[in-house]
């Protein structure tokens, strides 16, 4: 394993946190975010990529505009909720996006999640940073050493 599939390792790993603490939260509707979820590496950096709302997942929205109807309406039927009083899913849709547009989104009235903080905290990054850069001095120490057993044979 070289310093690149370590690095790799450690960023699946957080993918795979940053799931638990999605389903932890109860952010689960339709599964599109987690099937989004994907690591690229190149070389020795990594990026975790998602949906364009995570930032909604994290931060919430703010009032001012509509957000998209069509969205919420998808949102509702993933989560399965049956409207109340007789009316249809399209006007139950509405009647969100109109609060949403008024107040924000509770997550923003909250000041936001720990979608993300809680997984890729300071600490953690230190370590994969750690874990990483000793994995590439070790892997350096043993190239180094055994140029250096290879000269001392053929001297």
């Amino acid at each position: 394993m070289d310093a690149s599939q370590k690095l790799e390792t450690e960023f699946e790993s957080l993918k795979v946190d940053l799931i638990a603490k999605h389903k932890e939260l109860g952010m689960k509707a339709s599964g599109n975010w987690i099937d989004s979820l994907d690591v690229e590496v190149k070389g020795l950096t990594a990026t975790i990529y998602g949906e364009h709302y995570t930032e909604q997942l994290v931060e919430g929205r703010a009032s001012g505009k509509f957000p998209p109807i069509a969205a919420i309406t998808q949102w509702i039927k993933d989560k399965g909720i049956t409207p109340f009083d007789n009316i249809s899913i399209s006007s139950l849709a509405f009647l969100i996006a109109r609060k949403i547009a008024k107040s924000g989104t509770k997550y923003y009235q909250e000041g936001g999640t720990e979608l993300v903080s809680a997984v890729i905290t300071p600490q953690r990054i230190q370590n994969i940073i750690d874990s990483v850069s000793e994995f590439s001095i070790n892997n350096f120490y043993s190239q180094i050493t055994k140029v250096l057993e290879d000269i001392k044979i053929a001297a």
